[in-house]
């Protein structure tokens, strides 16, 4: 069984990197998005497109939705996701209200650059939301709604979001009357989509370990204990040699590569390994199989 020593350092390496998820998430806002009059989608796109309409500071129409979503999530992402979510609602309103004191309506890349605003606020956008949920964090909204989704089928979040936000984007041009904003507000969503999962498929992505050593045991069980990655132990023949060899096959995150090639380096410096990336690996430790029987 694990310790429950290591729990609280667990969640406050999570909170560390979800606080650091934030701040991408409103600089790419109060950087560029806002001062280009720039929208996408979830429960921010629709606070920017009151801000726009009506001056009403866009953090705090964001707590007010998020308010009320999150009276709703409890009873179906558990109180540990909801927790974190209700966290970062409060640090993203801090945070927003912060750099707008900052920043306030300043275009820092020139005017006449929404093209380059749009794909660099994205950019952030998508780089912080993908750390939040690398982590198991939420910024609320759709968010809420694609993690909801996310529970019980094989839908990317990014794919899931997409869907949830295009009636937002269309619904700025009420606001505007200029397709163009609809256009910019569509090609953010994309890059959004596209950086988020890029992120979190690339946290996510898992290899495959043949290790061929006389030390097997030994290494086996430092595999297991500093890892805590699984060992299978395979019985081979080596055709040329015709000898009897013991290969052990390990799935880990990629992340873990170098860790494991260390350690199988100062136990066997001459043990034989072949490393090869999967496509995906589902079961305790990894991923959940998401369908129906």
């Amino acid at each position: 069984m694990k310790s429950l020593k290591v729990q609280p350092l667990t969640v406050a390496r999570d909170l560390l990197f979800i606080t650091f998820g934030l701040m991408c998430y409103a600089l790419g806002w109060e950087l560029f998005l806002l001062p280009y009059q720039i929208t996408t989608g979830g429960v921010t796109g629709i606070s920017a497109i009151i801000y726009y309409a009506t001056g009403f500071p866009l953090q705090y129409s964001y707590f007010i939705m998020n308010a009320i979503l999150l009276a709703f999530s409890m009873r179906i992402l558990g109180w540990k996701f909801s927790m974190r979510t209700v966290y970062a609602v409060f640090m993203l309103t801090f945070l927003l209200s912060l750099f707008q004191t900052m920043v306030g309506d300043t275009k820092v890349i020139g005017e006449n650059q929404e093209f380059m605003a749009c794909i660099l606020g994205a950019s952030l956008c998508g780089i912080g939301l993908g750390i939040v949920f690398i982590n198991n964090g939420s910024t609320g909204g759709t968010d809420i709604i694609a993690a909801v989704v996310n529970k019980y089928r094989d839908v990317t979040f990014g794919r899931m979001i997409l869907y949830c936000d295009i009636v937002i984007i269309s619904s700025c041009y009420f606001v505007f009357y200029d397709w163009k904003r609809v256009v910019f507000g569509f090609v953010t969503l994309l890059v959004i989509s596209f950086v988020l999962d890029m992120v979190i498929n690339s946290a996510r992505q898992s290899v495959q370990f043949l290790i061929f050593s006389k030390e097997y045991k030994l290494i086996a069980d430092h595999i297991i204990t500093e890892t805590h990655r699984g060992v299978t132990v395979l019985d081979g023949t080596g055709w040329y040699s015709k000898n009897e060899v013991k290969v052990l096959v390990v799935l880990a995150k990629k992340s873990q590569s170098v860790h494991i090639f260390r350690l199988v380096k100062q136990i066997d410096p001459d043990a034989f390994i072949s490393q090869s990336s999967v496509i995906g690996v589902y079961g305790e430790g990894f991923d959940r199989i998401k369908v129906k029987v």
